[in-house]
This record gives C-alpha cells, sequence and structure tokens, in this order.
C-alpha cells in the first residue's frame, strides 16, 4: 500500500485588511512623529544635518515619499505580494504615504515654508481616513450608535482644531517656527 505524499507546509495566513490598515495608521503616524521630531531638532541645531543636498539644492523628504509609493505601487502591480511581504509592502506605503503628505503644503506652495498648516491638516484627514478603514465596521453594519459616534468624533475633532488654531495664534508659534527656519541649515 502506497503511503499518501506529505502535503506541503501551510503558506503563512494573508494578512487581513483591517490588520493591514491599523498597520499603515501606526506606521503613518511614528513616521509622521519622527520625520516632525527630526527636523525640529535638525534646525535647532540640537542634532546633525541629515538633509541630502545636491548641488546646492535641499532635497526635501516629500521626495523620497514620492519615490516610495511609485516603488510600491510598481510592486503591487507587477508583483503582487503574499503573506507577510504584504506587511512589508503596507509599511513601506505607509512610510512613502507620511513622508509625502508631511509637506503636502509644498504641493501647493514650492516656495513656502516647511511648517505650512495645510501639511498639517493633510496629515490630519489621511490619518483619520486611515482610522476609519482600520476600526470603523463596514458600512452595511452600521447601527444608529455607529453613526452617533461618528458625529460626537466629528464634532470633537472640530472642537479639538478650533482651540488648537487659537492657541497658535496666542502663543505666536508659528511666527518662532518661522524664525527657526530661517536660521536653520540650508
Amino acid at each position: 500500500m502506497m503511503q499518501p505524499l506529505p502535503s506541503p507546509p501551510a503558506a503563512p495566513p494573508e494578512p487581513r485588511a483591517r490588520h493591514l490598515a491599523r498597520l499603515v495608521l501606526f506606521v503613518f503616524l511614528l513616521t509622521f512623529i519622527v520625520s516632525r521630531v527630526l527636523v525640529f531638532l535638525i534646525m535647532a541645531r540640537l542634532m546633525p544635518d541629515l538633509y541630502l543636498h545636491m548641488r546646492g539644492t535641499h532635497v526635501h523628504h516629500l521626495n523620497y515619499g514620492i519615490f516610495g509609493l511609485c516603488g510600491v505601487g510598481a510592486w503591487l502591480l507587477f508583483a503582487p505580494p503574499r503573506g507577510r511581504m504584504r506587511s512589508l509592502c503596507a509599511v513601506l506605503y505607509a512610510i512613502g504615504l507620511a513622508l509625502t503628505f508631511d509637506e503636502f503644503g509644498m504641493w501647493l506652495h514650492l516656495g513656502g515654508d516647511y511648517w505650512q498648516r495645510a501639511s498639517f491638516d493633510a496629515v490630519t484627514v489621511v490619518a483619520a481616513a486611515l482610522g476609519l478603514l482600520a476600526f470603523a465596521p463596514a458600512p452595511r453594519d452600521w447601527r444608529f450608535k455607529h453613526v452617533l459616534a461618528t458625529v460626537v468624533v466629528g464634532l470633537a475633532l472640530a472642537a479639538f482644531g478650533t482651540l488648537f488654531v487659537r492657541t497658535l495664534q496666542r502663543h505666536d508659534v508659528p511666527e518662532r517656527l518661522h524664525q527657526l527656519e530661517e536660521a536653520a541649515p540650508q
């Protein structure tokens, strides 16, 4: 009697969409925070200038993000990852997304400074969208409590945003950040 051939080892399970969305959200926020802290420390001359300069031109980190997003897009189109490689793809996507949207204001005003409000707003909106993908139930599963929670969170975010803007205006923080940027390594 012939013995059956051993079955091949099981492939690692595919990460679920919600797991990937949570991973993207976490890495996106972490990358944004780290990039802002590093820029602040470099501009304040508390750490060495890590900026890439090519023939006197400062290459902004949004360019790294654009190239990263292009690479991830090509990977997804031409060699779609499976298993754990999908998680790596999600991490690389999140890093590219954060680096690009961190300097979103420069999309609108190429000569503008790093601390443009548009960049902060863009990161907030992207993070909120990623948060919904990561944690909200599918729309077909929404109940009244989900709609109510969405309205309450939306109002809370609007109130927070309003208070945040007023605080920045009162304490002259934007002017100090502009002065810091002008004195930073070019």
